[in-house]
C-alpha cells in the first residue's frame, strides 16, 4: 500500500455517513470501531486510514471486542452469501471431512472456554494451520487470548480496509 491517496480512498472519504457506517460495519462489527474510523475522515492516505484502524482496535473495550467478534463466523463455517468470509476462510475449502469434524469439535471447546468464536486472520492460512493455532491457543489464559484476538482482529480489519479502498481501481 502506497502512502498516496487512491480513487477508492477518495470514494470512501466522500461517502455519506450512513453509507460509510455500513461499509465499515462490513469491515468490523464493532460500532465503536466504526465510529472511531468515521470520526477521523477524510483520510489523506490509505496508510492514515490503517493507522486509525490500529488505534481504534487498540482502544476497544472488552464489550466492543465482543461486538467485533460477533461479526465473525466460526472457522470452517463461513457466512452464507458473504464473499469476505468465504475468501478469508479459503484455506478450509478443500479440507477433509476429518479436519472439518476436528475443527467443529475444537470450535465448540474454544467457545466453551472463552465464550466467543475463535478469531484468527485466516487469509492465506491452510486448514491445518488454523487447526494448529486453535489447539495452541485453547491453552492460553483468557487475558492472553483476548490480546491475541485483538491482534488478529487488527490484521483482519487492515486486510478488509485495504480491499475497501482499492476495489474497482
Amino acid at each position: 500500500m502506497t502512502s498516496s491517496s487512491t480513487p477508492g480512498l477518495t470514494r470512501f472519504n466522500a461517502l455519506a455517513d450512513d453509507e460509510a457506517t455500513t461499509a465499515l460495519h462490513e469491515v468490523c462489527a464493532s460500532a465503536a470501531w466504526g465510529r472511531a474510523i468515521l470520526s477521523r475522515r477524510p483520510y489523506a492516505t490509505a496508510e492514515a486510514l490503517l493507522l486509525a484502524s490500529d488505534t481504534a482496535t487498540a482502544a476497544l473495550t472488552p464489550k466492543d471486542l465482543a461486538d467485533a467478534m460477533a461479526g465473525h463466523p466460526p472457522i470452517g463455517r463461513p457466512k452464507p452469501a458473504d464473499p469476505a468470509s468465504s475468501r478469508e476462510q479459503r484455506g478450509m475449502a478443500g479440507a477433509t471431512e476429518e479436519l472439518r469434524a476436528e475443527m467443529l469439535e475444537l470450535n465448540l471447546a474454544y467457545q466453551d472456554r472463552f465464550g466467543h468464536v475463535f478469531l484468527i486472520c485466516a487469509t492465506g492460512a491452510t486448514g491445518e494451520q488454523m487447526r494448529d493455532a486453535m489447539k495452541s491457543r485453547i491453552g492460553y489464559s483468557p487475558e492472553q487470548e483476548r490480546e491475541i484476538v485483538r491482534t488478529e482482529l487488527g490484521k483482519i480489519n487492515r486486510i478488509r480496509l485495504i480491499r475497501l479502498v482499492t476495489e474497482g481501481e
